[in-house]
């Protein structure tokens, strides 16, 4: 090959070269660009302060609040804390302000959710990423129940479209080590819908366990399954996408520790935690907290003669029941079970008996409503039957309990132990709030020795979890 043959090949190479460069996008193909350049903004306003402006925006009658691009310039600074590599979250990344689960009262911890019509954000907005957000031509409002950042429309928010988006999402170079807020199902509140929490010692409740995520035929959408805490009664959702690379996987046999973004389902009717990946959840120990049951299944007639019986007519509306044996005790909080007459579309049956917490202003709120002693050795085929109905219970929780071996003692009722009667029909949150839900004929014939029953109420003044149960038509029979 002569001198000149020589430099056309490599000319022919280098324009080649440049040629297939021009092309790349390294935000759609291949690694992104790693190097960020300090865009050298300062943040000046809080999540608080935006946060405030759309609240004083619904108090003047809107549905968002719009920052005006004419304004003089906003930016908020966080930390992404949700990554759509997986598939489990989808046009969207979920920014906190901080980069652990410390709050005061100037900055408050919270967390925002932008709406981005773009996938494979992970490549450049991975989960610890400090960003930057031009609030100037953007509104926030509630999508879903979370604070959304997005375009103004009308009264809605509509997503960043790709041609914009980097405009108002800018990176920083820092990606911090995030540390998630370690909290106890029960103490969740709103403050922290939109950021990183973590449970301890929890499982997966024991009638999913051959359940994948989210790959069974009646999962729509998402998989839903329940996270239940080995350290109280309290349990959330975990909402697992069926576009989810992990979605066929079956869910964790153990229990142990669970991270994810906390937030609130499609249609705002539960909370749910929504994790990044299975690398998310660290269920090593194998001893699970299951609890004891008491299930002999539902009898098909209920045994005529009565044991123990209340419909509550003769108590005094507006009071804690009290008498027929009853224990009626508050463990946490103000709210105990009580007497009620309403008519109307949510209406009682006379007087029925209810609980909730709604405007209580509790931390916490746990309340049992516990039946005399019964022993089922004394007679043969017992049933157990009540009816129960709901005002938008929300994350509050109604369970039915027994206690083979209680002592009658306020002082003993939580050191006792409690199992499970998993037969019974208790209302659920999406069940029809003016309607009475029948238990079922719940048999109890294969139990033995002294027992106690009891309704154990969970909830708290926080808005999530502040829902009403009623309660009514109780009997336990015998042959």
């Amino acid at each position: 090959m002569n001198k000149v043959s020589k430099i056309l090949t490599l000319f022919s190479v280098l324009t080649v070269l440049t040629f297939i460069s021009s092309c790349v996008n390294d935000d759609d193909f291949g690694l992104p660009n790693i190097t960020v350049t300090d865009p050298n903004i300062t943040a000046n306003a809080t999540f608080q302060n935006i946060v405030s402006r759309y609240l004083q925006a619904v108090s003047d009658g809107d549905q968002i609040a719009v920052i005006e691009l004419d304004e003089s310039p906003l930016f908020i600074e966080g930390y992404v804390v949700s990554s759509d590599q997986a598939g489990n979250f989808f046009e969207e990344i979920i920014i906190q302000n901080k980069v652990d689960g410390s709050t005061d009262g100037v900055d408050p911890r919270l967390g925002l959710s932008i709406q981005v019509n773009v996938r494979g954000l992970y490549q450049t907005y991975e989960v610890g990423r400090k960003v930057y957000i031009k609030m100037n031509g953007l509104a926030i409002g509630e999508e879903n129940g979370v604070y959304t950042i997005g375009k103004p429309n009308g009264n809605s928010i509509d997503q960043l479209e790709e041609y914009e988006y980097r405009d108002f999402i800018i990176r920083d170079p820092e990606v911090a080590t995030l540390t998630p807020k370690i909290v106890a199902i029960g103490d969740l509140t709103e403050a922290d819908e939109n950021t990183l929490v973590q449970f301890e010692d929890a499982q997966i409740n024991r009638n999913e366990l051959m359940l994948s995520y989210s790959g069974e035929v009646s999962d729509n959408f998402d998989g839903i399954r329940i996270i239940e805490s080995c350290l109280s009664s309290s349990t959330i959702l975990l909402q697992t996408s069926t576009f989810a690379d992990f979605k066929s996987v079956q869910v964790p046999q153990n229990r142990g520790t669970i991270q994810g973004v906390f937030t609130r389902d499609f249609r705002d009717d539960n909370n749910v935690l929504v994790i990044n990946s299975t690398a998310d959840i660290n269920f090593d120990n194998p001893d699970r907290c299951d609890p004891i049951e008491l299930d002999c299944g539902l009898a098909s007639t209920q045994a005529p003669n009565n044991i123990f019986a209340d419909d509550f007519e003769s108590q005094s509306v507006g009071s804690l029941i009290s008498g027929n044996g009853w224990t009626n005790y508050i463990q946490e909080g103000t709210e105990g079970f009580e007497a009620y007459t309403q008519g109307g579309t949510n209406s009682s049956l006379g007087t029925s008996c209810r609980i909730g917490s709604f405007r209580s202003d509790d931390a916490s709120s746990i309340a049992w409503l516990i039946t005399p002693a019964i022993d089922l050795d004394a007679q043969d085929g017992e049933t157990f039957v009540f009816k129960t109905s709901n005002s938008f219970s929300d994350g509050s929780e109604l369970e039915l309990l027994f206690s083979p071996d209680w002592d009658g003692t306020e002082a003993n009722i939580t050191s006792a132990t409690w199992g499970v009667l998993p037969a019974a029909y208790l209302v659920q949150d999406d069940d029809f709030f003016g309607a009475w839900f029948d238990s079922g004929i719940v048999d109890l014939s294969c139990g033995t020795g002294i027992i106690h029953i009891a309704f154990r109420y969970t909830g708290s003044g926080a808005a999530a979890f502040d829902g009403t149960y009623e309660l009514d038509d109780i009997s336990i029979d015998s042959e």
